[in-house]
């Protein structure tokens, strides 16, 4: 993102910063909402079931995403023995990425409806811009977080979908390794390995299978 400043490309970084801060929000916004429909109130009396950035943003994870391309928010508190069902966990942990696939949904959507329908508030250049940002980004990090190492969310998914002698396992082997394993490749992406190069071209792949309203010609 840096080299957006350096290259004075002022007004794309600013829509690349809001609709990162917007997708971190939403992602966070989505645990903490569905943790309470299970029944575990601890994010919201944490000041966390709500849509405004401040207490889901880390400003230093914040500044990580700005210098090195990865970064965090400020991780939802989940209890997980209030959680009414035993899926609890892994539904609130999926919750995040879900939130994030529906963000990517309704962006492509509406860039669609734009384009589509001449819509003036959807079709000029900031607003196609954001929404394509907004749409990638949101497919990237849905994705990123279902890996399933260390603290992202794909973790705890996996813990429920596999069978219980498996489930252990893993649960030992990553409750042992799995953030050094995690931290192991951010390190060599940010050196140059492309670790995560499946990702970029992850959105290209899986927006156009998003799109729901009629394109010209379709």
């Amino acid at each position: 993102m840096l080299s957006l400043l350096t290259q004075g490309q002022f007004a794309l970084f600013a829509l690349l910063l809001f609709a990162i801060i917007a997708s971190l929000t939403l992602h966070e916004f989505g645990h903490a909402w569905s943790a309470h429909l299970l029944g575990d109130d601890t994010a919201r009396l944490a000041g966390r079931l709500t849509l405004n950035p401040v207490p889901h943003i880390d400003p230093i994870g914040l500044l990580m995403v700005v210098m090195v391309g990865f970064g965090y928010a400020r991780p939802v508190p989940v209890n997980p023995r209030r959680l009414k069902k035993s899926w609890g966990h892994a539904a609130v942990a999926a919750a995040g990425p879900g939130m994030n696939l529906l963000l990517a949904f309704l962006s492509i959507n509406l860039l669609a409806l734009g384009a589509t329908q001449q819509i003036e508030i959807l079709s000029g250049p900031a607003q196609r811009a954001l929404l394509v940002l907004l749409a990638q980004i949101n497919i990237l990090l849905m994705a990123f977080n279902l890996i399933p190492l260390g603290p992202l969310d794909g973790r705890y998914v996996m813990e429920w979908a596999l069978p219980n002698g498996a489930s252990r396992r893993y649960t030992a082997f990553n409750n042992q390794y799995g953030v050094m394993v995690f931290l192991a490749l951010i390190a060599l992406s940010i050196f140059g390995v492309p670790v995560f190069s499946w990702l970029l071209g992850l959105a290209d792949k899986v927006l156009p299978w998003l799109i729901v309203v009629p394109l010209p010609g379709g």
